[in-house]
C-alpha cells in the first residue's frame, strides 16, 4: 500500500509543470475577460509568479542537462520570486494598504535568495538546501497567513483561502523537520512522507487558486455592490442640492427678466449678485460631481510627483482669499520648515480646496482660519482650523460617508452638498493617508489629513 503512495522526482516536477502552466492560461484569461481594473492588477502579480514558476520548473526538469547553476542557483531563486509575487497578491487581497508589507516581502525574499545561494556555493549538501529552501518560503507565506488573522474583515472564501496555505505552511514545517532529523540526500525522497508532501502540496496549491480566484470574484461583486449603491446616493445628492440653486437662478431670472423695468439699479445689482452666488454654488456642486464620477469610474489616474506643500498650500490659500475676504475673514499658514512629498498636486489641491473652502463657510464675519503643517511619525499632517461655528458630535461620523447625509448651511446660509469631503476622503485614501475632523461646537473645527512624508 506505502509502495503506491511513491512518486518519482521526474513525475513531481512534470506535474507541477503542467499544473502552473494550466494555472497561468486560467489567471490570464480571467483577466482579461472578467477582472476590473483595480483586480487586473492583483491578478498580474499573482500569474506572473504562477509563469516564473513554471519556468522554474522547467529548469528543475532539465537537471543533469543544463548547467547546476541555472538548474540550481536559478530555479530555486525563481522559486523564491514566484512565491514572493503571490503573496503580493494575497495581500493586496486581503489588506487594502499593504505597502510597507509588500516591502518586508520582498526583503524575506532577498534573504531567503541570498541564503540558499550562499550555501550552494560553499557546497551545502543537498539535504541543507532542501531546508533552506523550505524554511525560506515557510518564511515567505507566513506573513499573508498572520495579517488575515490581524484583519477585522472576513469572509468565507478569504478564510478558505487563507485555511489553504495555513494547511500549506504546516506541511513545509513538517517536511524541513523531518529532513532535518532524518537527512537524505535527495531533492525529494522516495520515502511515504515525500510522497505525501508532494501530492498534498500539488492539490493544496490547486485548491489555493481556486480559492483565490473566487476571492477576486467576490471582492469585485463587493466592489460592484457598493458602486450600485453609491450610485442611488449620487442621484439623490444631484435630484436633492442641484435642483435648489438651480431653482433660484431660473427664479431670479425670471424675476430680473420681466420686471427690469421696474427695479432700480441697485436692486438690479442686489438681484444679479445673488444670481451669480447661485451660478457659483451650482458650478461648485457639478465641478465636485464630475470629480467624484470621474473617481468612481477609475478615469481619475494617480500621478505623484515630488512637490514642495509649503508652495501648494500658499497657492491655494491665495485662490481662496477673495472668497475670504467677502466675510473679512483672515487666512494664517504655519510651518517651520519645507516639507517635500511625493503626492498627486491636482488631487491635494483639490484636497485644500474644499477644506479651505468648507472653513470660510462655516466661520462668521472678521473670523479666522489657519492652516498648520507640521512632520509627524514619518507622516506629513496638515490641519486646517477654524474659529466657526463647529461641527455637532451627531453628524461628524457621517461627514465622510456618501450615505451619511449631512444638512448644515454656512453662516450666511451658504449651501453645500458636502461632496467635496467625499472627494478629499477618496484623495487622501488614493495617497494612503488618513482625514479626520476635531471639533467642539461654538468654538470651531480642526479638519486634518495626513500623507506619506518623503524619506531623505
Amino acid at each position: 500500500m506505502f509502495e503506491l503512495l511513491q512518486v518519482d522526482p521526474k513525475t513531481i516536477f512534470q506535474l507541477y509543470f503542467w499544473g502552473n502552466f494550466f494555472t497561468c492560461i486560467l489567471i490570464f484569461s480571467f483577466s482579461f475577460s472578467y477582472a476590473t481594473s483595480d483586480n487586473k492588477k492583483i491578478l498580474k502579480w499573482f500569474g506572473l509568479g504562477k509563469l516564473i514558476l513554471t519556468l522554474a520548473w522547467i529548469m528543475a526538469l532539465l537537471r543533469n542537462i543544463i548547467p547546476d547553476f541555472v538548474s540550481i542557483n536559478i530555479a530555486n531563486s525563481m522559486i523564491f520570486g514566484a512565491c514572493c509575487f503571490e503573496t503580493i497578491a494575497m495581500l493586496s487581497l486581503i489588506k487594502a494598504q499593504a505597502k510597507r508589507l509588500f516591502q518586508i516581502q520582498i526583503a524575506i525574499t532577498t534573504v531567503a535568495i541570498l541564503f540558499f545561494n550562499i550555501a550552494t556555493l560553499f557546497d551545502a549538501s543537498m539535504n541543507t538546501r532542501v531546508i533552506i529552501g523550505g524554511v525560506g518560503i515557510f518564511a515567505i507565506y507566513l506573513l499573508p497567513t498572520i495579517t488575515y488573522f490581524t484583519e477585522k474583515e472576513k469572509s468565507f472564501f478569504k478564510t478558505f483561502y487563507v485555511m489553504c496555505y495555513m494547511a500549506f505552511e504546516v506541511l513545509i514545517a513538517i517536511r524541513a523537520v523531518h529532513r532535518y532529523l532524518y537527512p537524505q540526500n535527495l531533492i525529494i525522497s522516495n520515502d511515504t512522507l515525500d510522497s505525501l508532501y508532494s501530492i498534498c502540496l500539488f492539490l493544496l496549491t490547486l485548491i489555493g487558486i481556486v480559492g483565490f480566484l473566487l476571492l477576486v470574484k467576490e471582492r469585485q461583486d463587493n466592489k460592484i455592490k457598493k458602486l450600485l449603491s453609491d450610485k442611488n446616493q449620487f442621484f439623490s445628492i444631484i435630484s436633492h442640492d442641484l435642483r435648489g440653486p438651480l431653482g433660484s437662478s431660473v427664479s431670479l431670472s425670471e424675476i430680473l427678466l420681466e420686471n427690469i423695468d421696474q427695479y432700480s439699479r441697485e436692486e438690479i445689482k442686489e438681484i444679479s449678485e445673488m444670481l451669480h452666488d447661485s451660478n457659483k454654488n451650482i458650478y461648485k456642486l457639478l465641478e465636485n460631481l464630475l470629480e467624484w464620477s470621474r473617481v468612481q469610474t477609475g478615469m481619475i489616474t494617480f500621478n505623484p510627483k515630488n512637490i514642495l506643500l509649503n508652495a501648494l498650500i500658499e497657492e491655494n490659500i491665495e485662490l481662496s482669499k477673495n472668497v475670504a475676504l467677502n466675510k473679512n475673514i483672515s487666512i494664517l499658514f504655519e510651518s517651520d520648515e519645507l516639507v517635500e512629498t511625493a503626492a498627486d498636486q491636482n488631487m491635494i489641491s483639490t484636497i485644500l480646496r474644499n477644506l479651505l473652502s468648507n472653513a470660510i463657510k462655516f466661520t462668521d464675519k472678521n473670523g479666522e482660519v489657519k492652516v498648520k503643517l507640521l512632520k509627524a511619525n514619518q507622516k506629513v499632517e496638515i490641519s486646517i482650523t477654524d474659529n466657526g461655528i463647529g461641527v455637532p458630535d451627531a453628524i461628524k461620523e457621517k461627514l465622510f460617508k456618501i450615505n451619511g447625509k449631512v444638512l448644515q448651511k454656512g453662516t450666511e446660509n451658504e449651501l453645500g452638498s458636502g461632496l467635496g469631503l467625499l472627494l478629499c476622503k477618496e484623495f487622501v485614501s488614493i495617497h494612503e493617508g488618513t482625514v479626520w475632523v476635531e471639533s467642539e461646537m461654538g468654538k470651531g473645527s480642526s479638519f486634518k489629513f495626513t500623507l506619506p512624508l518623503l524619506l531623505n
